[in-house]
């Protein structure tokens, strides 16, 4: 067990990998392998004071529950609101990296983080619609994201081994997109108020193609993995 959250890179993405049917952090895209090693100095440090993953967890919910509040007053709050989505992302991905450096990870503890996430990105989607992006549109955008957890979960249960494919609408890219929207918004609102809505939901309408073509590209993914193992 490290406490002290000295276990190297090397040693923390192999760890990292056996929790996540084997995706190695040090092999993955240079947005997504940034973006974990981003959170694993984060975690590392976190360990190092001590600070328990759970605790991590609990605060990103929090950061993310505000982001909806903040985005109400618009203007140059909607900057404020993106800082507090990276924020959130940032202690997603700390939390995971605490637990495995100080090897308190757990079944529980990966149920509360999916559970968190999903919390999460239902605020960033909120803080959407309280803009003007049209409810229908911020719907499908949940349901795309969601349904690439479910379906990578349950294709697990049925049998298939990995994660089946990393696709463009993975958790980064969906960050990406939410501070995007925020950001751009803010701009606009400067810009003329009555056109903040209308660059939210460009952004919000991308995350529904992106979404699309990450689903599309994981179900093909699943089908053949499950196929192979019927053989």
């Amino acid at each position: 067990m490290d406490r002290g959250g000295r276990l190297s890179w090397d040693e923390y993405s192999a760890r990292w990998a056996t929790l996540h049917l084997g995706m190695d952090p040090r092999r993955s895209s240079t947005l997504a392998r940034t973006w974990l090693r981003f959170g694993y100095l984060v975690g590392r440090l976190l360990a190092a004071i001590g600070v328990r993953p759970g605790a991590v967890t609990m605060a990103g919910v929090v950061v993310s529950a505000a982001v909806p509040v903040v985005a109400l007053f618009r203007g140059a709050w909607l900057f404020a609101a993106a800082g507090l989505v990276f924020v959130a992302a940032l202690a997603d991905s700390a939390d995971g990296a605490v637990a495995v450096i100080t090897d308190r990870t757990s079944r529980l503890g990966s149920f509360y983080d999916s559970v968190a996430d999903r919390l999460s990105e239902a605020a960033w989607l909120l803080s959407m619609w309280l803009l003007g992006a049209p409810g229908w549109l911020v719907t499908v955008c949940g349901a795309l994201a969601w349904l690439h957890e479910y379906a990578r979960a349950r294709a697990a249960v049925a049998g298939m081994t990995g994660i089946g494919a990393i696709t463009v609408a993975e958790r980064p890219t969906r960050v990406i997109l939410v501070i995007t929207a925020l950001g751009l918004g803010g701009l606009a609102w400067f810009i003329n108020p009555h056109l903040a809505p209308g660059a939210v939901t460009v952004v919000v309408s991308v995350w529904v193609v992106v979404g699309l073509l990450g689903a599309a590209r994981l179900t093909g993914a699943i089908r053949t993995a499950l196929r192979a193992a019927q053989r």
